[in-house]
């Protein structure tokens, strides 16, 4: 015997209950993601023809300030060539290692922005030169430093700038910096 079949009607699929889900779940997990962010800092190579060691001709002004990274600490020289802060490594309170100054290194280079804008200098640039063997980390740490500080501008903090043109280079190998103990 034959027997015949209905035909089967087609079930009314019924998403509002997901469209409300995904509602409410789209938003909340948007709002929950963390979007990286990406800093990009432009830096500017010196130039083979701007040598820090070649001294200027005499009509050309010495007015390079650097920041020089050694084993043992940083120099301020302003002009290129002539130390004019030297900030040897401390003591960090919580490891007990040897470590850059970079508060000292903020402080200075304000006090040198003050300097020159009292002479009437509106110094943007500055040349970071590092050992061979310098950390990666501590050039990172210098270049923040070098370009702005914090500052209190009528309650809030601020980032206020100091040297935000940054230049690196290599710093002139010393014999202090091949041996292991770096003592001059």
């Amino acid at each position: 015997m034959r027997t015949r079949r209905r035909p089967k009607e087609e079930a009314e699929l019924d998403i509002t209950s997901f469209m409300n889900l995904m509602i409410i779940l789209v938003p909340v997990l948007l709002m929950s993601m963390v979007f990286s962010h990406i800093t990009v800092l432009d830096l500017k190579l010196p130039d083979i023809a701007s040598d820090p060691s070649t001294p200027p001709k005499d009509n050309e002004e010495n007015d390079s300030l650097e920041l020089v990274i050694e084993l043992n600490e940083m120099v301020i020289n302003y002009p290129a060539g002539a130390p004019l802060k030297r900030l040897p490594k401390i003591e960090d309170p919580e490891t007990g290692e040897r470590v850059y100054d970079f508060k000292t290194l903020s402080i200075a280079l304000q006090e040198v922005k003050r300097l020159l804008k009292s002479k009437g200098k509106d110094k943007k640039d500055i040349l970071i030169m590092s050992q061979p063997n310098t950390d990666y980390q501590t050039i990172v740490q210098a270049m923040d430093t070098v370009r702005s500080f914090k500052a209190v501008v009528a309650a809030t903090v601020v980032n206020a700038e100091l040297f935000p043109a940054v230049s690196l280079g290599d710093a002139p190998v010393s014999e202090a910096s091949d041996r292991p103990g770096g003592k001059r």
